[in-house]
């Protein structure tokens, strides 16, 4: 496990940078169908939460998004755009409805967009990622995490501490739940994530898989919902 968590010291404020909420990319005005869950009452409480947002990370975020987004880290390093892209259409195609797919491509533009105005990143990345047109957002993430030299690992546990922290901060908001509450589910969930990226590490492709179906009906409902805070 020590090598899990070994980052070389230039990588770590680029890895804070890419996990702070102030990245400007638009994560926090999602919710993933979490709205839908409160308002059918499927979560009504801390328990509730810690059940639903445990169960979409370990059924389809660590079996597929999160394998997927390793995958995309090595295809960056070889430069190549083929299997990059392949990776992108296998990844838009998974998105469950329009919302989830609306979603995950305003990121990518956004970060995109981000890194141009950055002044610092590499012109010829910035080139391949423009080149690949509509782009979801982890693949702009591993793009950026390879390119700053944050180990794959790394860039895993983040990535799904930042989702987790979204999912987290939409349910203090509708649910309702505490300050204290949030750290619990924080605390509770954030304690599996380090497992759940050695499993998709490991995980070959032919296993990977986003079935939750809840979920995909939750985000879809959503769709049509009366009274929204949330745009998915």
């Amino acid at each position: 496990m020590s090598a899990v968590f070994s980052i070389p010291g230039a990588a770590l404020p680029r890895l804070l940078q890419l996990a702070s909420p102030a990245l400007p990319v638009g994560g926090y005005s999602y919710s993933q169908g979490l709205e839908y869950a409160v308002a059918s009452a499927l979560v009504t409480d801390e328990t509730s939460a810690l059940r639903w947002i445990g169960d979409v990370l370990d059924l389809s975020l660590s079996r597929y998004e999160a394998p997927l987004l390793a995958r995309a880290h090595s295809a960056w390093s070889d430069t190549d755009l083929a299997h990059v892209s392949a990776l992108n259409d296998d990844w838009l195609a998974s998105r469950e409805s329009a919302e989830l797919r609306a979603e995950t491509i305003q990121m990518g533009y956004s970060l995109r967009r981000l890194l141009h105005e950055m002044g610092d990143i590499d012109t010829r990345l910035l080139a391949d990622l423009d080149q690949l047109g509509d782009i979801g957002f982890p693949l702009v993430w591993a793009a950026v995490a390879q390119h700053w030299s944050i180990p794959v690992a790394i860039s895993l546990n983040v990535y799904l501490w930042a989702w987790l922290e979204n999912q987290t901060m939409a349910a203090l908001k509708t649910v309702p739940l505490g300050q204290a509450c949030g750290q619990r589910l924080l605390f509770a969930i954030g304690a599996r994530i380090p497992a759940l990226v050695e499993r998709a590490l490991d995980l070959d492709d032919t296993h990977w898989s986003n079935f939750a179906p809840g979920h995909g009906l939750a985000s879809i409902a959503h769709e049509t919902q009366y009274s929204r805070l949330f745009r998915s």
